[in-house]
């Protein structure tokens, strides 16, 4: 039987030309560009926490990486290595093939190679940790620089993962679903399950951006997270913010709880001087990527959500707390 150094050497050893000493020593060292600073952050995945015990896990390999590179894309780091701790109830050769191919791809084509880590085994189901590091120059992108006046902007468009997680949840319950509501699980899951970390968005509003934040806990909450942080408050045009083309027959309700509540979407929400506002659309027209102005920082701490009528919303949903 396979132990756990045959495990790491065999799915998670890799070198790179950037990094001068790689898994298998007792740490790990790696070049910086010349003038940069270290951005880090980790994420912890739990079995039955975070993600269902059947998924794929060539999903769950990718996830684990880009819940990472998106907080790296939030403060315009360029990724640059990450680390792995991972805690298995068995050696599953197959599982660990197809986790170690979603990791490693979506590591490759962001230039964050694998240097490290450590691996267990686990008596309460799959626990994974990623760490990850990135190289960053100042003005840096944080929370706390919001100023008033500034536009409010979100990438991509937001409620199916919200929406998928729902239907599953249901399943997971032992709920039997209706044919269209499997339809819009099926179109909705890989919003949930692959998240597109958007890293190079966030190196290209380095010069232009004032705060940001990515939406892993709902878009309230972390752009409350910006509010807070920046002393400010915020109007947002509820029919401004661009809603996912899966979850468009979704009854208003479910959708709106998605769109303004729900998490796990990974899209980056920032803020930026008005002036900046037609290199922002030019920006996503080049890339592809859809950029939508959905609001403005204002004076104070509220935040505000208008409606069509532009009547301020009175009941909104709260976002994801894992103690709440």
């Amino acid at each position: 039987m396979a132990g756990e150094f045959d495990l790491i050497r065999q799915f998670f050893t890799l070198q790179t030309s950037s990094v001068r000493v790689g898994v298998g020593d007792d740490c790990a060292v790696f070049d910086l560009e010349p003038g940069t600073q270290m951005a880090t952050s980790t994420d912890l995945l739990l079995e039955g926490r975070h993600f269902f015990s059947d998924v794929d896990p060539f999903k769950l390999g990718h996830k684990a990486l880009a819940v990472n590179l998106s907080d790296l894309g939030a403060m315009g780091a360029r990724p640059v290595g990450c680390l792995l701790g991972l805690g298995l109830p068995n050696f599953n050769e197959s599982w660990l093939a197809r986790f170690a191919a979603g990791f490693h791809e979506l590591a490759a084509k962001h230039g964050c190679p694998l240097i490290g880590g450590d691996t267990t085994r686990s008596e309460q189901g799959i626990v994974i940790s990623v760490t990850v590091f990135g190289s960053v120059v100042a003005p840096f992108l944080t929370r706390a620089s919001a100023r008033e006046g500034d536009d409010i902007w979100l990438s991509g468009s937001l409620g199916a993962a919200d929406v998928a997680l729902s239907l599953l949840m249901r399943v997971r319950q032992g709920e039997m679903l209706s044919g269209p509501e499997h339809e819009l699980l099926e179109k909705t899951r890989p919003w949930l399950e692959m998240p597109v970390p958007r890293v190079e968005l966030g190196l290209a509003l380095r010069n232009l951006a004032h705060a940001v934040i990515d939406v892993s806990d709902g878009l309230l909450q972390d752009l409350g997270h910006i509010l807070q942080a920046s002393n400010k408050g915020a109007v947002l045009q509820l029919s401004q913010i661009p809603v996912n083309a899966a979850i468009a027959g979704v009854a208003p309700a479910q959708k709106r709880k998605a769109v303004l509540g729900g998490g796990d979407v990974y899209e980056l929400c920032f803020t930026a001087p008005v002036r900046a506002r037609e290199k922002i659309r030019m920006m996503g027209n080049e890339s592809g990527l859809s950029l939508s102005l959905i609001g403005t920082i204002t004076s104070g701490s509220e935040l505000k959500v208008l409606d069509d009528d532009l009547i301020e919303i009175q009941d909104l949903p709260s976002g994801f707390d894992h103690f709440r």
